[in-house]
């Protein structure tokens, strides 16, 4: 059994780093698109018999989930092996929950639609909320970006490196940096009253003279990781800097960030960036992913991937 690894048309740049760093040549995808926009994926080699890998994130617009779908349906009916999908950055996953009356679990219903398509295993990587895994009744392999941040961090040899979250439910992934390093935790508390708004956001902890580094899961418009870098240099942080996995950055995040009190902000590429900006510093997931594959393929435990936080 050979690793086929395939990639839909939005993660093409980093399928191809992982393919690389892997040691195998992508798979060739066709697509036919009819004048109405319907997609038909056309695998252009054999893959029976094989472990079939699918890059594809799923990031709008909604057709990259529907072409994810499809794909993998083809690679399920091209008689493969296994099809293994994986998602850098597993769109919807903020919708994990019924918050108010009335309201889908997006995370839910996409975990139906790949396991209905035809999926034998997911690899993802730091999901919004760890329990989505339970979304699924398939194996679900959840690869941790401290992997590629804790080296990062290491080599800035912060002397009074501090960490904080810019909101309540980022507590556990910052307090795992701060065990890691043996430093103090901070906490922004932030109230929103709309998606997407801070209405009001406080302090807890002190960060007088320390190199605070703001940690969460995405960012999307930046106004969260901005208004918390402001609050901590009001209270004395000696710099502020911010990892985040996944960049999704929408409307006026870049503007944000440039205007902001961060010094840098480190993202990776599960999410191509749209601009270029001198504060956001870019970290690739090509090598993780890569590694991923091949302990999948050869049957191994994927705990070497994780750094013991």
């Amino acid at each position: 059994m050979a690793v086929k690894i395939f990639s839909g048309r939005a993660t093409q740049y980093l399928a191809e780093k992982i393919a690389y760093a892997y040691g195998a040549p992508l798979g060739v995808i066709n697509y036919q698109q009819f004048s109405d926009g319907e997609m038909s994926p056309y695998i252009a080699e054999s893959v029976r018999g094989h472990d079939v890998f699918i890059i594809q994130s799923t990031f709008p617009p909604a057709d990259n989930l529907m072409e994810l779908l499809l794909t993998v349906d083809a690679a399920k009916r091209a008689s493969s092996h296994t099809v293994n999908v994986i998602i850098p950055y597993f769109g919807y996953a903020r919708q994990d929950r019924k918050d108010k009356p009335r309201v889908s679990i997006a995370a839910k219903m996409i975990a139906n639609l790949l396991s209905a398509a035809g999926a034998d295993r997911i690899m993802t990587c730091d999901l919004h909320a760890d329990q989505i895994q339970g979304f699924f009744d398939i194996p679900v392999d959840h690869l941790d970006g401290s992997y590629i941040f804790v080296p990062y961090l290491k080599s800035l040899k912060l002397k009074d490196i501090m960490f904080a979250t810019p909101d309540v439910g980022g507590i556990k992934r910052a307090r795992n940096f701060a065990k890691f390093f043996d430093a103090d935790l901070a906490v922004c508390d932030k109230y929103r009253k709309e998606a997407n708004k801070v209405a009001s956001m406080r302090l807890i902890g002190e960060v007088e003279g320390k190199d605070v580094i703001l940690v969460d899961d995405l960012v999307d418009t930046a106004g969260t990781i901005c208004k918390a870098a402001g609050l901590l240099k009001e209270n004395g942080a000696k710099s502020v800097r911010a990892v985040c996995t996944h960049a999704v950055l929408s409307g006026k995040a870049y503007e944000n960030v440039e205007g902001s009190a961060l010094e840098e902000l480190v993202v990776t590429d599960t999410i191509p960036l749209k601009q270029e900006s001198s504060k956001i510093k870019v970290i690739s997931v090509s090598d993780l992913f890569a590694k991923a594959i091949r302990i999948i393929h050869t049957n191994e435990s994927i705990s070497s991937l994780f750094i013991k936080l």
